[in-house]
């Protein structure tokens, strides 16, 4: 890898020159250089930056290699950038920390990093509790406008946010009022805290709810943060609307992957291994590749109908591609629609009451194609189907209709079966549905050959 030009000047020892291109880098920039260096020189680079810099730059999602470049840290430097990390950062860097180095780290931590960070890491990341932080700013509910302003002053620094303030109750420490700081700016200081803004409900969210519903919630109210209540009602942290972006930009990826056919990438493409990318690869094409022997075997099966009427061949590929791209589809179309919970288990029915009829439309308009097709290439010279060629024709139009709406009913029908059997919809990639949809297809195709060629050509 090339090393960025601004890192340039410290990897020659010029450190001077460093420090004034370092000065006209944000930290996302300077995350994105490290990544194009070298580990070694990432690590060095890494060593030499100031300690408040440091510190935003493993608060950056952008940050590859993040564990990699921590464990070049000296003893004396990793627990003080633990400890001004971000509650939520702490606890992802600590998740993929081997086990013997996290119980390490634990011990030189404070007390109260301590007890904050084992909190968060008793939930998966997919949970809210897995992505919140516990840095977020309350005030008992009989305090002033005033008192509360000044102590935001005094601790805003070490709050991952401030736009939203929570009002809880100064017996029991339950939640009952939000209000933001433009509010509290704009109110009479002697004001209490419990009378500014509006007397709206609080929206809140369970530690164990899922990352896409939290998503999903913060959108529809347009909120910056959101707090995680327990049954209590007590505020045990806040999930913040850059931290659900970066997880949901995760979620997505995976399941593009999937989509695609491939195991869940854990690092960047250009940073994976090559043995890495080949264990990634390898089960999924295996897979795929013992299902499309099925279609060898079922053209083994009709063997006899091929051998009598080889023109039947030229079309198989024909058929099984229209019926795999239908499947395909409707996969896709319905894994999306259950991402966006526009569609629940229950609601299978609806699905394949739409998609048997849009399947026989669909699968009708590539038989007229189809149809068209022969009779053209027949009329002009361009091929000799033989002297049945309209009952060829016919066959070929009457499987397309046949196998597009058993691959739509298939591909969207899928999803809800493995999302029955608690597997993620997404695992319901296209290669799987196509080569689900080859065999039967082929099926398809040589009975309606049976039944329309018989007599003739068969």
């Amino acid at each position: 890898m090339t090393a960025p030009p601004e890192l340039l000047y410290l990897l020659a020892g010029d450190k001077k020159d460093f420090a004034e291109a370092l000065a006209s880098l944000q930290p996302v920039d300077v995350a994105a250089a490290l990544n194009e260096l070298e580990p070694k020189a990432a690590a060095k680079v890494l060593c030499a930056l100031p300690f408040d810099l440091i510190v935003q730059l493993f608060d950056e999602p952008e940050l590859d290699r993040r564990v990699e470049l921590f464990e070049g840290l000296d003893a004396k430097s990793a627990a003080p950038v633990i400890e001004a990390m971000a509650a939520d950062q702490q606890a992802d860097l600590f998740r993929e920390l081997l086990p013997s180095e996290r119980t390490r780290l634990l011990k030189t931590l404070t007390p109260a990093t301590r007890d904050a960070l084992r909190g968060l890491l008793e939930y998966p990341p997919e949970l809210a509790g897995g992505l919140m932080t516990t840095e977020f700013m309350a005030v008992p509910a009989d305090w002033t406008v005033q008192r509360a302003l000044e102590r935001i002053r005094e601790v805003a620094r070490n709050k991952e946010t401030v736009y939203a303030v929570y009002v809880t109750d100064p017996v029991d420490q339950r939640l009952v009022h939000v209000v933001s700081l433009r509010e509290l700016m704009l109110a009479d200081p002697a004001a209490a805290v419990r009378s500014v803004g509006g007397a709206r409900v609080p929206i809140t969210i369970p530690p164990d709810m899922n990352r896409e519903d939290v998503a999903r919630l913060i959108s529809k109210y347009n909120l910056l943060a959101v707090p995680v209540v327990n049954g209590d009602r007590r505020v045990i942290g806040i999930v913040t609307v850059d931290d659900v972006i970066d997880a949901m930009i995760r979620e997505q990826t995976k399941d593009i992957q999937q989509l695609g056919g491939v195991e869940a990438l854990d690092v960047p493409y250009t940073q994976i291994g090559f043995f890495a990318m080949i264990r990634k690869r390898a089960g999924w094409l295996a897979a795929l590749f013992l299902g499309e022997m099925l279609t060898a075997t079922a053209m083994g099966y009709f063997e006899g109908e091929i051998s009598k009427a080889v023109v039947l061949a030229l079309f198989v590929p024909l058929i099984i591609s229209s019926g795999g791209n239908s499947g395909s589809q409707a996969t896709s179309l319905i894994i999306r629609a259950m991402a966006l919970r526009e569609l629940t288990l229950r609601d299978w029915w609806r699905v394949a009451l739409r998609e048997l009829p849009s399947g026989l439309a669909l699968g009708s308009i590539l038989g007229v194609i189809g149809f068209v097709r022969i009779v053209l290439w027949q009329q002009w010279g361009l091929y000799d189907y033989g002297a049945h060629w309209v009952l060829v024709a016919f066959t070929v139009s009457a499987a397309l209709v046949g196998v597009v709406t058993f691959g739509s009913l298939t591909g969207s029908m899928l999803p809800f079966l493995l999302r029955r059997l608690g597997f993620d919809p997404a695992s319901a990639s296209a290669p799987f549905v196509a080569t689900l949809v080859d065999v039967t297809g082929l099926v398809i195709y040589f009975s309606v050959a049976l039944l329309i060629l018989r007599g003739t050509l068969l």
